[in-house]
């Protein structure tokens, strides 16, 4: 087979995979609510399945480039949701509990679709990626990432389960907040790819910070522009808010357009359903045993702390080594790493030593995963640094 062909087929496998994804929440959440066993087999076997189509979707890419698929955007993010379902489907495996893959699963349509929203060519590494301590080091966070965030899946559980919704209190306004972020991310998924397909992009020119004539690429429509912004080869002025040079405009815009789809999807739901969005939620933790999703929380985050401290700090340094001539640089990247592996080691600190357990972890666990996410995300996309190619 060709390069092309192993791509063709690395695309297929992981599309379908998704749609196997997204139909298997419809078997597994009736099963929660029933006594069907057979229906949580069933919601089980396209998980397995979905899993298979996302292995055969990584060894195909990695024959066709060459090299890990995990040097871009849109590598990373499949890897880290690939790596989250193979997480989910060990937990089951050990703990039988269909409403762990209940939670993950979305969480994991969410993190591939967001990946999609990047480039997916297949380009050849630039000289600072060109060692094996790239793949070693990317891939084992992604894995520690991805059974770190079972933690915030069963961490969410447990909240949900212990706190009475229908009050107005600081907790359920910090769970309701937590489901508003992950629909921001889904109205940035649902507006990039929306846009890409349906508008053509728009070359703008614009004078940077240093002074120096620069271009930018919009594939959405552009409310914040650089100042005195113009459509390359029209000379004609774009976009309705002028920020100035020293913000990255197109970054602002994409945000924006983040924020701006995701609170009227979130609106729409609270409107049409007339609840809160964890009041929605809430009736799929009914038969949550508290003792065990806060069992399974602890130990995920046993398994994944130690391999986040091997990939996001030993194997990370070893790389910075060979590609930037020193261990430690304090770029935005690897403050943020230690700043998560210094909160995950806060909390198996606070588990062993000062027995925190319930509400206290299940909270530091979601507040993790919002380290996860801002460290993989946000630092990546929208603070300059070294990684900023990532």
């Amino acid at each position: 087979m060709t390069s092309v062909s192993f791509i063709e087929l690395s695309s297929q496998s992981l599309f379908l995979s998704f749609l196997l994804l997204l139909l298997a929440i419809i078997p597994i959440g009736a099963a929660i609510r029933s006594t069907k066993k057979w229906l949580g087999r069933i919601g089980l076997a396209l998980t397995y399945v979905a899993f298979l189509l996302q292995l055969i979707y990584f060894t195909c890419r990695w024959a066709a480039i060459g090299h890990a698929p995990v040097s871009n955007m849109y590598e990373f993010m499949t890897f880290f949701g690939i790596m989250l379902v193979g997480s989910t489907l060990l937990i089951h495996h050990l703990y039988k509990q269909l409403v762990v893959p209940l939670f993950s699963i979305p969480v994991t349509l969410i993190i591939i679709g967001y990946g999609a929203v990047f480039t997916r060519e297949a380009s050849p590494l630039i000289p600072a990626l060109q060692s094996n301590w790239l793949a070693i080091h990317v891939i084992t966070v992604a894995i520690s990432s991805a059974v770190l965030s079972v933690a915030f899946a069963t961490g969410l559980i447990y909240l949900l389960r212990a706190t009475n919704v229908d009050k107005n209190t600081i907790q359920t306004k910090g769970l309701e907040f937590v489901m508003y972020c992950l629909i921001v991310v889904i109205g940035f998924i649902i507006s990039s790819l929306t846009f890409s397909m349906a508008t053509e992009e728009t070359v703008i020119q614009f004078e940077n910070k240093s002074g120096k004539e620069e271009q930018a690429v919009y594939h959405m429509p552009a409310i914040f522009v650089t100042k005195d912004a113009v459509v390359v080869d029209q000379e004609e002025k774009i976009g309705w808010i002028p920020l100035p040079n020293s913000v990255d405009a197109k970054k602002f815009n994409s945000i924006a357009w983040a924020f701006l789809t995701g609170t009227i999807l979130y609106f729409l739901l609270r409107i049409l359903t007339r609840k809160k969005v964890i009041q929605i939620v809430k009736p799929l933790t009914k038969k949550v045993n508290l003792t065990l999703m806060d069992e399974i929380s602890y130990r995920a985050i046993l398994i994944g702390f130690p391999l986040f401290s091997l990939g996001g700090l030993l194997f990370a340094m070893i790389w910075a080594h060979f590609a930037w001539g020193r261990f430690w640089g304090w770029d935005p990247k690897e403050v943020w790493a230690l700043i998560t592996w210094l909160f995950y080691a806060g909390f198996l600190h606070l588990r062993t030593s000062r027995e925190w357990e319930g509400r206290r972890t299940a909270w530091m666990a979601v507040i993790g995963f919002g380290l996860i996410v801002f460290n993989q995300v946000f630092v990546n996309l929208v603070i300059s640094g070294l990684h900023s190619y990532a």
